[in-house]
């Protein structure tokens, strides 16, 4: 439904109705956002990022052919766009190490989240997620949140799908031990001693 639905907003865009494009605009415009936000960590450039990619997705409109969702289409292009402002800021890209987490160590994570509020969790979870690297936040945000398969991802991307599946690994890892910094302090204060 909302391929078909993303199609006639194209053709109708495409025949010149602006009006159209402004209902695709309307309806990815806080995904675009996330993804330029997860990416930059800047509001400011995120913002621009976004702007620039519908600036862009309106220009090229007419070369989408329809082989993949028009979502992952115009995630492509943010992807990009992002890419390009890193590059022009020239901010390099810090990894960081994180030691390998046991099934207790994940289930004490889980136990802690389910203790918060779903509001206070959702929050946690995304600063957590600002954290990361700003490849891997993206490609967290792309599968969880915004429900891309990994081969989306990769065509979004533009890497494999067997790279995708150890990135998600690995940043999975990472986002773990980031919440398990917010959560083990919720769990010495629900239990009143250290786990």
């Amino acid at each position: 439904m909302t391929t078909n639905t993303d199609q006639l907003l194209i053709q109708k865009t495409l025949e010149g109705d602006t009006r159209s494009f402004g209902l695709l605009v309307e309806k990815y415009q806080a995904y675009v956002y996330t993804i330029s936000l997860r990416m930059l960590k800047v509001k400011e450039e995120a913002e621009e990022v976004a702007q620039d990619t519908f600036i862009k997705a309106y220009a090229s409109l007419s070369g989408f052919r329809g082989d993949s969702k028009f979502s992952s289409w115009l995630y492509s292009i943010a992807y990009r766009k992002a890419l390009d402002r890193l590059r022009k800021n020239k901010r390099s890209q810090t990894s960081e190490l994180f030691e390998e987490i046991t099934e207790g160590d994940t289930a004490l994570v889980e136990n802690a989240l389910d203790m918060l509020e779903s509001k206070e969790r959702r929050q946690k979870i995304k600063e957590c997620i600002m954290q990361l690297p700003k490849t891997e936040a993206v490609l967290i945000t792309l599968y969880y949140f915004e429900e891309q398969s990994v081969k989306e991802i990769a065509q979004i991307v533009d890497l494999s799908e067997e790279n995708i599946k150890v990135k998600l690994f690995r940043s999975r890892k990472k986002l773990f031990n980031l919440l398990q910094s917010y959560v083990m302090p919720e769990i010495l204060n629900t239990n009143g001693k250290a786990v």
